[in-house]
């Protein structure tokens, strides 16, 4: 047996027609879309991997200025936690760290979060989505179907993200995430980050979309990498003072 990378690219190819059709990513934005009318700021989490995702959505070029970036780390950065714990295998499968992470974020009513998590049944994910819907909060899921509903869950409640969630975006990656086959039963080619990046630009670029439509100026940032980046996102910025958090 042999690889073939055009393989994971046709594979992948393939995601990318048929994601822009479903019909939550619509609700999505519609939900991000009430948010920031409101007031509201985008909190969104992903562990692992699943956190390249909430930095799609958390300041970037391109992306949504009211949006902010909450992470494991965040217990040592915001909180008196030691470094060791960052260290822990099992950390992202701690329902307990969800609280201490979600009370050092500055989060306000109205503002609407993000989790992303592939298999969706890890501790954190899912204690974090069940803390902030009890705490009022609408949340958008986004995850993996085929591999969620395949695992058992590791909260104690035995729910999963998508059990949780007010929307539910599904990245279609297959149970364990990669698409071709190696001769000893694994796979390599991870469509997980790919599909569920997809998934956040396709809801930010529909949002922006709303907003236009609203007659409203989308707060959109431009790259600190072109003439007049700096001062264009400082000014943005500034609206949200003590709201979102850049750098780590």
């Amino acid at each position: 047996m042999t690889i073939d990378p055009t393989d994971f690219a046709r594979h992948v190819a393939g995601l990318v027609r048929a994601i822009p059709d479903d019909p939550e990513i619509e609700r999505a934005a519609d939900l991000f879309t009430k948010a920031l009318t409101g007031g509201g700021v985008i909190q969104a989490f992903g562990s692992g991997h699943s956190e390249a995702v909430a930095m799609e959505i958390a300041g970037r070029a391109g992306g949504l200025v009211p949006t902010n970036r909450l992470a494991l780390r965040d217990i040592v950065l915001y909180g008196d936690a030691p470094r060791s714990e960052l260290d822990r295998y099992d950390l992202e499968r701690d329902p307990s760290i969800a609280r201490s992470i979600l009370d050092l974020a500055p989060v306000r009513r109205g503002d609407l979060f993000v989790i992303i998590s592939n298999s969706g049944v890890n501790g954190v994910v899912v204690e974090l989505a069940t803390l902030v819907k009890e705490r009022g909060h609408d949340l958008i899921a986004i995850t993996s179907r085929a591999h969620s509903e395949a695992v058992a869950s590791r909260h104690p409640s035995g729910r999963k993200l998508a059990d949780v969630a007010d929307v539910v975006l599904d990245n279609r990656a297959p149970y364990g995430d990669a698409v071709l086959s190696l001769p000893d039963g694994g796979a390599t080619g991870a469509v997980s980050t790919i599909t569920s990046a997809l998934l956040a630009q396709l809801v930010v670029a529909q949002t922006v979309r709303n907003l236009l439509e609203a007659g409203e100026t989308p707060p959109v940032y431009l790259s600190a990498n072109v003439p007049g980046g700096d001062a264009h996102n400082l000014k943005l910025e500034a609206l949200y003072a003590g709201r979102i958090r850049r750098g780590a």
